[in-house]
């Protein structure tokens, strides 16, 4: 039994060391960073050519399509075996 709970003051101790961690990670990022340096204004852009217009493609004309049949096959049942 004091094994147990030897090993949960072991794990509490534990613990707490890694909050004291976090605690002064905390403390770290709260402190105020430096201030940054001001960029350079970015070079302008050298104006492009012109792109040339696309040429006009002639209509394709297709040919009709075939009418579609009004109805479709009726396929019948095989006939059922008679009787003797």
């Amino acid at each position: 039994m004091a094994s147990h709970s030897f090993f949960i003051f072991a794990f509490l101790v534990a613990i707490s060391f890694s909050n004291i961690d976090i605690g002064l990670a905390g403390r770290h990022l709260m402190q105020t960073t430096p201030n940054v340096p001001t960029l350079p204004p970015l070079p302008t852009i050298p104006t492009q050519p012109i792109i040339p217009t696309i040429p006009n493609i002639p209509q394709v004309t297709l040919p009709p399509l075939p009418n579609l049949p009004f109805s479709f096959p009726f396929l019948s049942p095989p006939p059922s075996p008679s009787t003797p």
